[in-house]
């Protein structure tokens, strides 16, 4: 049994989405802990020998995906997003078969402000 149909995959472009979930549940490894991204001092002091010195460059670099990307994306803990407003519908069908799971492409933003 595979498990890729009950996955979502969250490619987010939405500038929004990226900025509004990095600062109210961004979180990040340092010294192999999880630390809460609330000053750009924890930013700096974990990726500042790359020149990503605060949040705004961090997103930057998470965004446009310049030479830095994987240390920053590294860097990031995953996110911890509540079940989504409204439940799912139809969770063992695929989003292409009118149900919830799987690669949502460009629909995927809506999903996420229902799971903020």
């Amino acid at each position: 049994m595979t498990i890729n149909p009950f996955l979502f995959h969250p490619v987010s472009k939405a500038l929004t989405n990226i900025l509004s979930n990095t600062f109210r549940r961004g979180y990040g490894k340092l010294n192999k802990q999880r630390t809460a991204l609330i000053h750009n001092s924890i930013v700096e002091n974990a990726l500042g020998k790359f020149a990503i010195i605060c949040m705004e460059d961090f997103i930057h670099e998470i965004m446009t995906v310049i030479p830095h990307f994987n240390k920053a994306n590294n860097f990031l803990w995953p996110f911890k997003l509540k079940a989504p407003l409204g439940g799912l519908k139809k969770k063992r069908k695929h989003y292409v078969e009118g149900g919830d799971a799987g690669d949502r492409e460009n629909y995927i933003n809506e999903l996420i402000r229902r799971m903020n």
